[in-house]
């Protein structure tokens, strides 16, 4: 397929139109069959360009939470900035059999069909959001909102359960520790793999494994070595070059002077191990001989990597041979001026091993010293075995000397919860709002533009968000302002902030030039708002086990208004 052409730059204003969306496969034809046979049928009907508004949202927080974290504004915003239909996509629609009764003019009104006319409101991306509060907005003649719903619902979906499920495990994981996303190669195809290593990171994750991602996204990347990489190594006959620059900024040694056998140091230093450390560990934890191969494999790999030594410990046996074989490399570097970062634990019991491992490396730097060994109890420890969110809270239940986490299926595919359920609803058309109904009250719209706001109280936690009408006077920090449950009459409070905060944002302008000025939607500041957002909620809402469902509330103006064409459009039953 050819290379579509970005729109075109900014308005005078300072408004400007998005570059084209990451995946070039977003295009005008990214939609379900139903879209394009509505848009002939509203085209053919002259109703084409009624004006009309439909919500974005969500009825359920996934995971069992009671909070979403919402991601894919940004390229919601390229979409929107560069719809057009091409003249391969025309072909394409016309040689449909869909397409066989269509006019020949419905086909040239889709040439020249662009979001010029749209304005679209949403929540910031990184924000914490909540059920049935509008993620997006979109405003605009009828037949143009309706062909993008299910683009619109694609890039938020996946992007917003990623994103979530990132920032939960960070919330079990604490600050403290760093999180790796190594989920690529169990991602659901190319862009599911590049996808979730950006909202991984947006939701609070550190680094990726993915180099792909790295580049798009300026996301750190992070990686060592696999088992293959040890069982490829039969013994030191493997290593040919030996040679290792000394580090002259903590050796003293003049630049460009080598160590002419690092290996030689390796043995000098399992020697050193096994005579003034073995001895003073418990039964369990001494080894015997190690293995040869393996003590070969971080050799070598020091050797290509004397400043970034980690070493995958369990390819034979994590506390007889990996941890000790690590310890006599790093002894090694250390000599050579050079400091090891540490140790990867892909199998076993990750809490047994690490605090194990822990005391053997802190017993290592109280035998032989600051000048031998300092910092050799602070190595950092990398687990990464199937890892997912009940694992970490087990983990920190029961204690582990774990400093990073490689998260890998659980995150990218979202495998508790395959999908968010975003949904794409008629709210106005023609000035009139409009209601669907339905048997089940969690499925019944709130109809009308609306605006939302989030309430805090003095002490600094969010405690309600509540939608009023677009012509409503937003609530003011000082005056109470009665919140009610959409559907219940009964749940209802009073609440008097200290703090609102505007929800919804004028985040694109087709008429003005598009994305208007100062709405930053990069990658960096949907990450800060992200952990800014997480920050100004209730502990309770956030917490794992049986977290607090949040309170999502509409004016009083608004629940009567809803509940009045609730009744106007609900039909009558008859008993006879």
């Amino acid at each position: 397929m050819a290379p579509r052409k970005p729109a075109s730059g900014g308005s005078a204003g300072g408004a400007r139109r998005m570059p084209p969306c990451t995946n070039n496969l977003t295009t005008a034809l990214l939609m379900d069959t139903y879209q394009i046979t509505m848009a002939y049928a509203y085209w053919k009907n002259g109703t084409h360009e009624r004006p009309a508004a439909f919500d974005l949202l969500f009825r359920k927080n996934p995971f069992g939470g009671e909070f979403t974290v919402f991601a894919g504004l940004e390229e919601c915003l390229r979409f929107v900035s560069n719809f057009r239909f091409t003249d391969d996509d025309l072909a394409y629609l016309k040689a449909e059999p869909v397409s066989k009764n269509m006019e020949p003019q419905f086909f040239e009104h889709l040439k020249n069909l662009d979001c010029a006319s749209l304005r679209v409101y949403a929540q910031l991306e990184g924000s914490v959001v909540f059920p049935r509060v509008p993620l997006l907005r979109v405003e605009g003649p009828l037949m143009v909102v309706q062909l993008i719903e299910t683009t619109l619902l694609n890039l938020v979906n996946y992007a917003s359960l990623v994103a979530t499920n990132a920032a939960r495990h960070r919330l079990v994981a604490g600050n403290d520790a760093v999180l790796l996303e190594f989920g690529l190669r169990r991602a659901q195809g190319p862009d599911g793999g590049v996808s979730a290593s950006r909202y991984a990171y947006l939701g609070g994750f550190d680094a990726t494994s993915n180099l792909e991602a790295g580049r798009q996204f300026g996301i750190p990347v992070r990686g060592t070595h696999a088992h293959s990489y040890v069982q490829a190594h039969v013994g030191m006959a493997d290593i040919t070059q030996r040679r290792l620059a000394y580090n002259p900024e903590l050796t003293g040694t003049s630049p460009g002077t080598d160590c002419p056998d690092f290996v030689a140091l390796v043995y000098e230093s399992l020697d050193l191990l096994n005579r003034e450390v073995r001895s003073s560990l418990p039964e369990a934890q001494r080894w015997g001989k190690t293995n040869e191969s393996e003590l070969a494999a971080f050799a070598s790999y020091a050797l290509a990597f004397p400043s970034g030594f980690l070493a995958l410990v369990d390819t034979y046996d994590v506390l007889k041979s990996g941890v000790p074989n690590f310890l006599a490399v790093a002894l090694a570097l250390r000599r050579c001026g050079y400091n090891a970062v540490g140790i990867r634990l892909d199998s076993g019991d990750l809490s047994y091993l690490s605090l194990r491992a822990r005391e053997t490396m802190r017993a290592t730097e109280t035998a032989l010293g600051s000048a031998r060994a300092l910092g050799f109890g602070d190595f950092g420890i990398t687990a990464s075995n199937d890892i997912h969110e009940e694992v970490l809270h087990s983990l920190k239940q029961h204690g582990h000397a774990i400093t990073a986490f490689g998260i890998g299926t659980h995150l990218v595919t979202c495998l508790r919860q395959p999908a968010l359920g975003c949904v794409y609803k008629l709210v106005e058309i023609d000035g009139a709002p409009r209601i669907k109904l339905s048997e089940d009250v969690e499925k019944v719209t709130i109809p009308g533009r609306k605006r939302a706001f989030r309430l805090y109280t003095k002490n600094g936690p969010a405690v309600v968000d509540v939608m009023l009408g677009v012509d409503e006077a937003p609530p003011k920090v000082g005056e109470r302002i009665l919140c009610r449950h959409a559907f219940v009459a009964s749940k209802r409070a009073y609440v008097q902030p200290a703090r609102v905060e505007n929800l919804h944002h004028l985040v694109w302008d087709g008429k003005e030039g598009g994305v208007p000025a100062g709405v930053d939607v990069s990658l960096a500041a949907a990450r800060e708002r992200c952990g800014e957002s997480i920050k100004h909620m209730r502990s309770d809402h956030l917490r794992y086990s049986n977290p607090t469902p949040y309170k999502v509330s509409v004016s009083e103006q608004l629940f009567n208004f809803v509940h009045k064409l609730w009744l106007e459009e609900a039909p009558v039953g008859e008993i006879v």
